[in-house]
């Protein structure tokens, strides 16, 4: 009979020719497994990292996950070198390539590096330090607990003997190693790199133009590529003038790509291939289409806005939560308050638009590199594209300029190994900036209808929301559903939660904290429009709320607890974000008003206070943010904690100010960051944020809780757009309901 067995992480050690010693971690495979007869396990999470200590004591620590301005190639190796106990100034870094036989869940997204890293790279680090100790005292024959180390020296302080790690490391390579799940970490007391300020690693490269990027890359005999998709999404090419452009300049290849039915897989479209990028795309500027018709080319932005308030006036297709009895509630409500909120589909925006380079070498497989943000999903997505097996798709890591959630998809790859495929040489795909524009996995829009009953007391005593978004049936489109728990579920007694959804044909998917981005507007903003006819302060309007949980109906399972929002860590923040802003203390000159929102997302804690001022003429100026989060009882590196917080706060500004895409007969009305002119005359653009438009000061506190640390790089964002509409709502007396606020009149006397 066999027996089951845990996958146990464990280290494999091996010496250094010239002295030294390369620890690499791994996990049984289950191929050994099953050959001592037992039974597969479930898959655990594997730890993987690599540290290389040379004799000149320079320690070499491998970063896993792909970087994509996150700071994850700094974070990850800090919570290694710290176990180690080195000296950071000796230590090096270097990336990856994807390799799922070392390296499991190489991947950039959800927030997720640090909880899912937090113990088991610092285990890694220890059983280095631990055996480095082993060699010291096998050497001196001293007992290994009398020994110390700092800064990658043992020391054994009754004798006055000291090594350095890299003197020491041959010999430790020949040391067994300890069990990783039970090697002692260090008390946070001790920490040296762990919550310390590190600069990024290669900052300098990145800020001189070294050749980092995916668009950097070069290989012997690459071509450039550039794929001209439909307008309309997933439409067929029906012909092409290839002829003529086979006949352009500096043209080596233009072909017709039928693609799949898979809009997150290799659509269709026309590739052309040349040996100058320039050339390509002056061919390009001669290419004639005429696309298959499509049934997407019947969407709109205007019908989907006249869909949701066919919606709104009708029964809803489904409940996903009803407590209470909101239709009693709400009769007896001393007041109602009815909204209705909007936010629009809108792009991910990274400043290094989609590439990808590909080589299909004489053994068959096929050589990539990505700046994708789930690599292991690329391979898989090339590998059934070209009909390889999955192991016969190499990828080199690079690093991306921004993800937010974008490389997640992983189109390019598709398309630049089926054109490398064909072309028969090395090929570097760059989308335009039309083309990433109009052809992203875009956030998608979202229409809510709210209701609200207050009592006698000012207490918001019945809740109901009718949603209106995307998808078929009960299955919502990618990032546009929501949950039975979103906030204030739990926190009204009598509470409906209904959803209507209507077909989509463009392709949509997570940008930063998914699906919080967008529902933070509309609750919290109606929320605040709550506390004002409650006639209570909206800051303690939603701590009271927050006192006031509703006992569940049954019991919850561990697993819908650990998902489930703390609210005294909420009440926390808040508390928290009203001491360091002021908020209340100070009286403001008309014109100029403080929001507050808070926000759960992704295991992190939010609130933020915004302070704003709006011109008569309507003109909207953030004065200072103030943001407080709970990520945890650590900030591994307050450098990057606090950039991640600022940037959110920015990105989420830019959102609020002008961005959407919107979409006319199936086609995406926007293609450039600057204006453009469409088919029907008018200006689109999706503009970024200006210098101008930035606050001065973006203030960012942490409180500290007794948690494991969480991820920062989605929390922060979420809270910032309601704030900021609370704020324009005490400047001026106007509630923004829809956004961006380019759409809104806030001029006021």
């Amino acid at each position: 009979m066999s027996t089951p067995v845990n996958r146990r992480d464990f280290l494999r050690v091996s010496a250094l020719a010239g002295g030294g010693i390369l620890l690499a971690s791994y996990a049984e495979p289950l191929g050994a497994i099953e050959r001592l007869g037992m039974s597969t396990p479930a898959a655990e999470p594997m730890l993987s990292a690599f540290i290389r200590i040379t004799a000149d004591n320079i320690v070499t620590i491998t970063a896993k996950n792909p970087e994509i301005g996150q700071g994850i190639k700094t974070m990850l190796p800090m919570l290694i070198a710290e176990e180690l106990d080195v000296d950071w100034a000796n230590v090096r870094i270097e990336q990856a390539d994807f390799d799922p036989t070392k390296y499991p869940a190489q991947v950039a997204g959800g927030s997720t590096a640090t909880p899912t890293n937090w113990i088991p790279q610092r285990r890694v680090g220890a059983a280095g330090r631990a055996m480095i100790l082993a060699a010291a005292a096998k050497e001196w024959n001293v007992p290994a607990g009398e020994l110390t180390t700092a800064k990658g020296v043992v020391t054994h302080k009754s004798s006055g003997k000291t090594a350095t790690y890299g003197a020491l490391a041959t010999a430790a390579a020949s040391i067994t190693p300890p069990d990783l799940a039970t090697v002692p970490l260090k008390d946070p007391k001790q920490f040296t790199i762990i919550g310390t300020r590190k600069k990024t690693v290669g900052i300098k490269d990145i800020l001189t133009g070294k050749p980092l990027f995916g668009l950097d890359v070069t290989v012997p005999n690459m071509h450039y590529a550039t794929f001209v998709k439909a307008p309309v999404y997933a439409a067929k090419v029906k012909s092409a003038n290839l002829d003529l452009i086979k006949q352009q300049a500096g043209v080596t290849h233009a072909f017709v790509v039928d693609g799949t039915d898979n809009l997150a897989g290799l659509k269709a479209g026309v590739a052309i291939v040349g040996k100058n990028w320039w050339l390509v795309q002056e061919a390009r500027k001669k290419l004639v289409v005429e696309w298959a018709e499509h049934p997407t080319s019947q969407q709109s932005s205007a019908a989907f806005a006249a869909k949701a308030k066919e919606f709104f006036a009708a029964a809803p297709h489904r409940n996903i939560r009803n407590d209470g009895d909101f239709d009693t509630a709400i009769k007896s409500a001393a007041k109602v308050v009815e909204a209705e909120y909007s936010y629009p589909f809108i792009n991910h925006a990274t400043l290094e638009p989609q590439n990808c380079t590909a080589r299909m070498n004489a053994d068959g497989t096929c050589e990539m590199w990505t700046t994708s943000q789930t690599p292991q999903g690329g391979r898989a997505l090339v590998a059934t594209t070209l009909g390889l097996k999955e192991d016969q798709v190499v990828m080199h890591m690079m690093r991306a300029g921004g993800g937010f959630g974008r490389r997640l998809y992983n189109e390019p790859l598709a398309e630049v190994a089926f054109i490398a495929r064909e072309a028969k040489v090395p090929v570097k795909l760059i989308w335009t900036r039309e083309d990433d524009m109009r052809h992203d996995q875009f956030r998608p829009g979202g229409f809510h209808k709210f209701t609200g009953g207050i009592d006698a007391n000012g207490k918001l005593v019945a809740f109901r929301n009718h949603f209106a978004t995307f998808g078929q049936g009960e299955r919502f489109a990618s990032s546009a559903d929501i949950g039975p728990g979103e906030y204030p579920a739990r926190f009204v007694p009598n509470l409906k939660m209904d959803v209507s959804v209507m077909p989509l044909g463009v392709p949509t998917g997570a940008l930063r904290a998914p699906r919080s981005n967008a529902l933070s507007f509309a609750f919290q903003g109606f929320i605040d429009e709550c506390a004002v006819a409650a006639g209570k302060d909206p800051l303690q309007f939603r701590i009271d709320m927050l006192k006031a949980e509703i006992a569940p109906a049954q019991p919850l399972t561990p697993q819908q607890q650990a998902g489930q929002m703390d609210a005294q860590r909420v009440i926390g923040i808040l508390e928290m974000v009203r001491d360091v802003s002021g908020w209340g203390k100070t009286k403001l000159p008309k014109g100029t008003g403080m929001g507050v929102a808070f926000y759960f997302s992704h295991r992190g804690y939010f609130a933020e206070v915004v302070q704003a001022t709006v011109s008569k003429a309507g003109e909207v100026k953030v004065d200072k943010v103030w943001a407080v989060g709970d990520v945890g009882s650590e900030i591994i590196n307050p450098n990057h904690a606090e950039q991640q917080v600022q940037g959110a706060v920015l990105d989420g500004l830019g959102q609020a100010y002008g961005q959407e895409i919107t979409f006319t007969a199936g086609k995406a009305d926007q293609g450039n960051f600057a204006p453009a002119t469409t088919a029907s005359g008018s200006a689109a653009n999706f503009p970024l944020l200006r210098i101008k438009q930035a606050p001065p000061v973006v203030e960012v506190h942490w409180k500290k809780t007794t948690f494991s640390p969480t991820g920062i790089g989605e929390p922060a964002m979420p809270p910032l757009i309601p704030a900021l509409m609370g704020a324009i709502y005490q400047a001026t007396g106007k509630r923004v309901r829809q956004l961006p606020l380019s759409k809104a009149d806030l001029k006021w006397t």
